[in-house]
């Protein structure tokens, strides 16, 4: 990275951004003076890609697609320049004017700031310049925040992708699709969107590329980085986190360099009112100026999608680094890292610590005992901290607001009237950051939401996102009307009563009435003819449906195999309505006994400690209540509902991360089929396997998945790696298997 020039005199790196500030608020008038020029001038310039795209849409709206998506395409194109040119006038012109730097050492008085003023014009000459034969005056001026937000949000691509579809270009709209969707991964209608490109002829792989990904490449190294040291490969995870740190800082003085060559408006409105001085206004900007740079730090370190930066961005990743150079055998290396890491806290125990370890291990190595920070970062320090000064004076006695987006400021740094503003400030942000780990659910069950949905009709209603929980997923379309019309009816002829509740008519509330069959159950009837044998095969195909949609969307990493499969109706009391106040299944967890009061959930009998996964698929809405609906450990905070309908099924993990009940049926007959699966065979359903033997025995064949093995199944994509643990710790091997009641959803 090529820092900003450190010089030796503290007197010119004091006043260097009042300096900025005169070169900016000159350029910036000089701008607007000639602002005049036409967007679109056919002189070659880059014109003002906010005209471009506000004509875009109009177009978009206007539904003429050709037009829309040349214009789209060229306003992305143009911001794409006129950054990059911002970025080419910086680098040529920092050597602008630095021959009269040496005078502002000797020259006191009137004389200095003439000298500066010499300075601030030779730079601001040279800007302007630059910017002006390559660049329209409007093309120079700032654009609105609205434009501002649109391109951040990657709002341009989901016009695009509409765009392209209807021009018939299915590759160009799955591409525009996937960017969109990288920056907005809680928009459900995009995701549903591109599960439909990946099934479409002529859409490649490819397709799948984020367009915006040179603009991220520091998230993508960070991301590979941390998949080395999950697999303990020290040496790639050190070439990685090397890499994600010079990345990082790149990244930061190309946002650095925008905010000096841009066009800066005064802040707040100040000097509207003529009352403050060029002195109030210089100063003014100059803070604004310090201020955009400052906030690179945050720009750099939010993902796309993510509303809140990730704290400590750069100190954690060298924090990371430090440690992979350590056990790749770089001691040189990991105590250059860990002096770089301490320049940002200084007083650090672990880091001290580390220091001594590495130290004691180095031995009679003078040369690497000896080792410096990076200059790098002690030049990247040494300025953040300079120009937190200046604004924290700014704040103490110039009005000006500054939000610091480090941790890592020093307390000296603050004047001694904030001081007590800002801890109270840091002491707040402390608590909600312990307030947010309490109520952050980590689940092990080594799923991982978010892969991909391969049956084609089926959409994803709701995600971890809108059921406000982890690894919860709500998809429609699994089944027609006539499929739930066919089991509906193969549930009034053969259900009985108490089935799978031990005989009990009435296993959780005396106020309705539950009726349950299973497949093998289904299977022996239709064997005597009870039953058609379609309908009792489509109950077995249906399980199978619902083990593939589940399997690839929660990325199983191993084979899922069915714990138990059971369609169940529960059926309100005609005349035993009036004033209740239960519930139709009390808030549970299918794997371990919820204890509220604790908020513990203990993974021991009689609970069915080997479910891993649950599901409940829907076949009627024409009843009152019923609904499903997510807790908080407590068993009172709900935390999501979702109310059935034909051919919705509700998938989740089973262990105490998803406590869950059933509301009260009211009114009317609730039919689902449930199923829980397993990750360990020896779990598995005997009694579906006894039901396939008969249809086999009878020489018919059954819809059947098979067993999904870990390296992916034929026609899907192989599951993604989990981010969580793949195991659960607290599993009992020994445990016999339960046998008995079956704790229905």
């Amino acid at each position: 990275m090529a820092l900003c020039a450190n010089h030796n005199s503290v007197y010119v790196a004091l006043h260097i951004s009042l300096i900025h500030s005169l070169f900016s608020l000159f350029y910036f008038t000089s701008a607007v003076a000639g602002s005049g020029a036409s967007a679109g001038s056919a002189s070659g310039l880059i014109p003002s890609y906010d005209v471009l795209y506000y004509t875009g849409v109009r177009a978009y709206f206007s539904e003429e697609w050709e037009k829309a998506a040349e214009l789209l395409e060229k306003s992305m194109t143009i911001r794409e320049a006129l950054f990059r040119t911002r970025r080419q006038c910086h680098e040529e012109c920092v050597p602008a004017g630095y021959d009269r730097l040496p005078k502002l050492d000797t020259e006191k008085g009137n004389v200095w700031d003439l000298w500066a003023v010499d300075w601030v014009q030779q730079r601001a000459e040279c800007v302007r310049f630059c910017l002006g034969r390559a660049v329209t005056p409007a093309g120079q001026l700032p654009v609105s925040a609205d434009i501002e937000y649109e391109f951040s949000t990657r709002n341009p691509y989901n016009f695009l992708q509409v765009v392209y579809w209807k021009l018939g270009k299915v590759q160009k709209a799955a591409s525009a699709a996937h960017t969109f969707f990288v920056a907005n991964p809680s928009h459900l209608e995009m995701r549903n969107n591109i599960e439909k490109y990946r099934r479409m002829e002529g859409v490649t792989e490819d397709a799948f590329q984020d367009r915006e990904m040179e603009e991220e490449k520091h998230w993508a190294l960070y991301d590979s980085a941390l998949t080395s040291e999950a697999s303990s490969d020290w040496t790639h995870a050190v070439e990685k986190w090397r890499e994600c740190v010079n990345e990082t800082l790149r990244q930061t003085d190309e946002c650095r360099a925008q905010c000096e060559v841009a066009s800066q408006r005064l802040p707040e409105n100040r000097g509207e009112d003529g009352m403050d001085g060029v002195f109030e206004k210089a100063a003014a900007l100059s803070l604004s100026f310090l201020s955009c740079q400052q906030a690179c730090v945050t720009q750099v370190a939010t993902r796309p999608g993510r509303i809140s930066a990730q704290e400590d961005f750069l100190p954690t990743q060298l924090e990371h680094l430090h440690i992979a150079q350590f056990k790749a055998g770089d001691l040189g290396g990991a105590v250059r890292s860990l002096r770089s890491l301490l320049l940002f806290y200084p007083s650090d125990k672990d880091s001290l610590s580390n220091l001594q370890l590495y130290t004691e291990t180095l031995g009679g190595d003078t040369e690497a005992h000896g080792t410096q920070p990076s200059q790098e970062i002690a030049r990247y320090v040494s300025r953040s901290l300079q120009e937190k000064k200046l604004l924290y004076f700014g704040m103490e006695n110039l009005n000006f607001n500054f939000t610091d987006p480090d941790l890592w400021t020093p307390e000296e740094v603050v004047p001694e009237l904030l001081r007590e503003t800002w801890r109270a400030e840091k002491e707040v942000l402390n608590e909600k950051m312990k307030e947010g780990e309490k109520e952050v659910e980590m689940d092990d069950s080594g799923f991982y939401a978010g892969g991909p949905v391969p049956q084609v009709g089926v959409t994803i209603s709701m995600d971890d996102h809108s059921l406000n929980g982890t690894n919860r997923v709500v998809l429609d379309g699994v089944l027609d009307q006539k499929e739930c019309d066919t089991v509906l009816r193969l549930a009034t002829a053969a259900a009985s009563v108490g089935d799978g509740y031990l005989g009990r008519r009435s296993p959780h509330t005396p106020h309705e009435k539950f009726e349950g069959l299973t497949v093998l159950r289904a299977a022996k009837l239709a064997q005597d003819g009870m039953v058609n044998q379609s309908d009792a095969k489509l109950l077995h195909e249906m399980g199978e449906r619902v083990r593939t949609l589940l399997h690839s969307y929660f990325r199983s990493p191993s084979g899922l195999h069915f714990s138990y499969t059971h369609l169940v109706c529960r059926s309100a009391i005609t005349g035993d309505q009036e004033g209740r106040l239960d519930l139709s299944h009390p808030v549970h967890v299918d794997n371990c006994l919820l204890e509220p009061e604790t908020r513990q959930c203990w993974r021991e009998p009689p609970a069915f400690t080997h479910r891993d996964l649950s599901a409940v698929l829907y076949l009627n809405d024409d009843f009152d209540g019923g609904e499903l609906f997510f807790t908080d450990r407590d068993a009172k905070t709900v935390t999501a509902r979702v109310k059935p309908t034909c051919g919705r099924l509700v998938g989740f993990s089973s262990g105490p991360v998803n406590p869950h009940g059933v509301t009260a049926v009211t009114a009317g007959r609730r039919c689902a089929l449930a199923l829980w699966f397993t990750k360990e065979k020896h779990h598995r359903d005997m009694e579906r396997e006894e039901a396939e033997a008969l249809w086999a025995a009878d020489g018919q064949s059954v819809t059947k998945g098979g067993e999904v093995k870990e390296e992916g199944r034929e026609g899907t994509a192989a599951p993604a790696r989990s981010g969580r643990s793949g195991s659960q710790s607290s599993r009992s091997r020994g445990r016999g298997r339960v046998t008995g009641g079956k704790d229905e959803l």
